[in-house]
């Protein structure tokens, strides 16, 4: 089956293209720019007039129950790929639950889903789980997601066992004994109204004693979901002194302090939480200058009752793939980053990281696309949200641009 996108603005960073001209596509594959190949026959023809056209969007962070429902959320905001973390229910630590969730994810028929196996049996932190298994069984990664590594000894077994198998270590630096339980970033918002508080340190020393461990194990490790200024710093200081490591940081954390943080609402309610403003600043500087190497969406919907208690006793997560893109085009906007860039930064870099073809128009490249209207606005409210979670802080506002159409392996997955 051949499809044609015509009149669209075409925005591919790593083949330099950003120009208004068609694309084409047949066989689930990518096969021209401009001209057609020889005996293209277009069996369906898209007119992306006044849209932009560019690679599917690779999310490293999203965390779900219902597969089938929020596989359609992702589709309807571009999302072509996206990687479930382990702490979900079932833990994804046995290869028989990658199998049973590989199942769910085969029969939603939407985006394709990679699984980040436990590091950890139960991901308890003290035991290594069969990271072999959960590599052979299809898992693109392993981490401990939110839960604590035990000790460095433990973290130092899983890093050389995963180096040994070539295998991507995905940590979210966060010492536990300094977070404590905390709820938000220790700053003038958390003493004001007397919430448990996560120091910076709580992040940067996690991060520092992951660094001397890779160094140690040449395991391959991916930061996610940094939240402050030192982390920036340090990881920047061990790229520049040749450590190979990548990090990725949450769409809202390039957006929101702990100034806008309303310390009743739990919408704002999340780990890592909302820094200050030097440190939103740091976070942008770092995707600029290529420190920070991708955006991920850290999308956690969770249902109204998870969210109803106090502040510190609710489930800390944002529902964020419907607001990944317009966030985006608002740093955009802001002329804080070129769009080109912004896009790369959600597609291409991202599955560098994981070692996937996707995330280009190159030709020969799967045919995963997202188009989308960057003028649309749209405003974030029952009549147009889709996810199951509603926890967002940008309830009620009135954001712009919006995807029109997701194509994956050259199938339309969502139109508008």
């Amino acid at each position: 089956m051949g499809l044609k996108i015509q009149n669209g603005r075409i925005i591919d960073a790593t083949n330099e293209l950003d120009c208004v001209t068609d694309l084409y596509i047949q066989n689930e594959k990518i096969v021209g720019h401009t001209t057609p190949p020889l005996n293209f026959h277009a069996d369906e023809i898209i007119d992306a007039t006044g849209k932009i056209v560019c690679a599917g969007f690779v999310d490293l962070s999203v965390r779900l129950q219902n597969m089938a429902k929020e596989a359609r959320v992702a589709a309807s905001a571009g999302v072509t790929t996206f990687c479930v973390q382990p702490d979900i229910k079932p833990i994804i630590d046995a290869p028989e639950v990658v199998k049973h969730l590989q199942e769910l994810a085969e029969s939603a028929n939407y985006p394709q889903i990679h699984f980040i196996g436990a590091l950890t049996q139960k991901l308890e932190g003290n035991e290594l789980s069969s990271m072999l298994s959960l590599q052979q069984a299809g898992c693109i990664a392993v981490s401990n997601g939110n839960f604590p590594i035990k000790n460095l000894l433990i973290m130092r077994r899983a890093m050389e066992y995963a180096a040994s198998h070539d295998l991507l270590f995905v940590y979210r630096p966060n010492e536990f004994s300094l977070s404590n339980g905390g709820c938000a970033h220790e700053g003038a918002m958390a003493t004001r109204y007397g919430l448990p508080s996560i120091p910076e340190a709580a992040e940067s020393i996690a991060l520092e004693q992951c660094l001397e461990l890779a160094e140690l194990t040449g395991c391959r490790v991916h930061f996610g979901q940094l939240s402050s200024k030192r982390a920036v710093i340090k990881l920047q200081q061990a790229k520049k002194y040749g450590l190979t490591v990548s990090a990725d940081v949450a769409m809202h954390q390039l957006h929101l302090t702990e100034n806008d943080v309303t310390p009743f609402d739990s919408n704002y309610h999340v780990l890592p939480p909302f820094r200050g403003t030097e440190d939103r600043e740091y976070l942008r500087t770092g995707l600029l200058n290529g420190t920070l190497d991708a955006i991920c969406s850290d999308h956690q919907p969770h249902r109204l009752d998870a969210k109803l208690a106090a502040f510190p006793e609710t489930k800390a997560g944002i529902s964020t793939l419907e607001t990944f893109l317009p966030l985006l085009l608002k740093l955009v906007n802001q002329e804080l980053i070129d769009l080109s860039a912004g896009l790369a930064l959600l597609n291409a870099k991202p599955a560098v990281i994981l070692g996937l073809k996707t995330g280009t128009l190159s030709i020969n490249a799967p045919a995963d696309i997202c188009i989308f209207d960057p003028n649309l606005e749209w405003r974030v409210d029952s009549e147009n949200w889709k996810s199951e979670g509603i926890n967002t802080p940008f309830w009620g506002q009135t954001l712009k641009g919006r995807v029109t159409h997701t194509i994956q392996a050259g199938k339309a997955i969502f139109s508008l």
